[in-house]
């Protein structure tokens, strides 16, 4: 942001962390938001000297625009990266469902629902998939958002200082001494495997989304949505557990509504946003904004349905024009494949009365629910929610729709429904750290020579999402800083 010349301060930004995070315990403490503000620019910098690439979303803007110290512009990415410089490691990169390989930023993302309605949202889409057609012509793959993170990463560590990676080795114990840690035990080729620490361990395995007992233990659902990487089953936490560590926030997540297509968990963003569309419980009736950053639509869906029992699932309404016009997952503007109809994911009616039916609604109270809605449309103000009332919320709009972007009627047929669940990025609970990652007892003191960052950990975001980026900003920061601290480098 200094750079481009866009004011912002450490200053204003641990004033916006705080008014957004506030009080929650060891998890965020003050003397951890200041050394994340404090050694995030220097993790940047150090990162850029060994030559990883960057590039910032400038029109980005931070998940409450109206709180005090709230910025446009602070997310920055990695660049497009070229893959196939990874070798045999490519092939072990996760891919997010239903995001196919092209060379998409997150600061291009708001563009895509318009790529029929606006020549900005065209040609954004034109060079996109220009550039992904000239990558693959000359054999190359490209990486981007957090793939070009973890590739870039894992170039960096091969090309500047050669180390061995095990693939498919998961932690089975930590092994300690005393008051300190020695080692780990990790299976590999089926065997357990002892490692020797000669200095020291650092967690950061992510959390605990696809572990059935603990999502049922902590946050009492019995079934999954998450958009987080198979692997993260919480053997990391559970391991510290098993000598002593404490956890903080074991009951949140990064909570986002999330969508099933072709079989396969779709986390949604933009869908939600874009006027001609409502979300409603299972008695056709609204229950929150639907603009909003994911995490608080996320929280609501599950507050609505503890409160109801009415919200798991609850369904996206949306009309024929709203197809027309918008990208819906991977789905084109007016193109909604039969055999999502077929399957039951997506359900199409003639008529809002035969699309109740079908989703077992209500038909009364939807009605209520759309006539009301479609008076706010009109009138350009959601008295309700107050959807589309800050620059977050309009930053997914239709700049076309006229006098509230993210807001218009839904009249015209056909109708089209789809269930919405509280899926998520991943856990955010976790092991609980000081501000120098290291992990800490239930009485405060400090593990000896164990570390941890990532969704491994308690977040420093709290229970809530400031902006983008505050999962990985932190996951790289902590890290960071766990490695200065330890070699005595502060």
């Amino acid at each position: 942001m200094k750079k481009a010349g866009a004011l912002d301060s450490p200053e204003e930004a641990l004033e916006y962390m705080n008014a957004v995070i506030g009080e929650v315990g060891p998890a965020s403490t003050e003397e951890k938001r200041k050394i994340f503000l404090k050694f995030g620019p220097e993790m940047v910098d150090w990162l850029t000297s060994l030559g990883f690439k960057w590039v910032r979303a400038h029109l980005y803007p931070d998940y409450y625009p109206n709180v005090k110290g709230a910025k446009t512009g602070r997310v920055i990415e990695g660049a497009v990266f070229d893959g196939k410089k990874l070798g045999p490691l490519a092939k072990s990169l996760n891919k997010a469902p239903g995001m196919p390989d092209i060379a998409l930023k997150s600061g291009d993302a708001y563009l895509l629902p318009m790529v029929t309605r606006s020549w900005k949202g065209f040609s954004t889409m034109m060079r996109i998939l220009g550039q992904t057609l000239q990558w693959k012509l000359t054999g190359k793959q490209p990486l981007t958002l957090g793939r070009s993170l973890c590739g870039q990463l894992m170039y960096l560590i091969q090309k500047k200082q050669p180390t061995e990676v095990w693939l498919n080795s998961p932690l089975k114990e930590i092994i300690s001494d005393g008051d300190s840690v020695v080692g780990v035990v990790v299976e590999r080729d089926g065997k357990a495997t002892k490692i020797k620490a000669e200095k020291a361990i650092i967690l950061a395995a992510g959390g605990f989304p696809h572990n059935k007992e603990m999502r049922k233990k902590y946050h009492g659902l019995d079934q999954e949505w998450s958009s987080a990487t198979p692997g993260n089953t919480g053997d990391a936490i559970t391991a510290a557990e098993s000598i002593g560590a404490a956890t903080d926030l074991m009951d949140d997540a990064w909570w986002g509504a999330s969508f099933i297509l072709d079989g396969k968990i779709n986390f949604s963003v933009t869908e939600r946003s874009m006027p001609g569309c409502i979300l409603v419980d299972q008695d056709g009736f609204r229950f929150a904004n639907e603009s909003t950053s994911y995490v608080d639509l996320g929280h609501r869906i599950l507050e609505h349905h503890r409160n109801t029992g009415k919200a798991i699932p609850c369904w996206l309404i949306m009309d024929g024009l709203y197809r027309k016009r918008y990208l819906f997952g991977m789905m084109p503007p007016g193109l909604t494949p039969k055999k999502f109809i077929r399957n039951g994911e997506i359900i199409k009616a003639d008529s809002l009365e035969s699309l109740a039916r079908q989703c077992n609604i209500p038909y009364d109270n939807l009605k209520a629910t759309l006539v009301r809605f479609n008076s706010f449309a009109l009138h350009g103000k959601d008295e309700d929610f107050g959807r589309g009332q800050d620059i977050y919320d309009r930053y997914y709009s239709d700049d076309f729709i006229r006098p509230n972007s993210n807001l218009a009627p839904i009249t015209t047929p056909p109708f089209y429904a789809i269930r919405f669940y509280p899926g998520d990025l991943g856990t955010k609970g976790g092991l609980l750290t000081d501000e120098f990652a290291r992990v800490l007892r239930k009485d405060g003191t400090a593990i000896k020579n164990l570390y941890a960052t990532g969704n491994t950990t308690a977040s420093v975001m709290g229970r809530t999402y400031p902006g983008p980026g505050s999962t990985l900003g932190p996951a790289c920061t902590f890290g960071y800083i766990a490695v200065k601290h330890l070699t005595n480098t502060l």
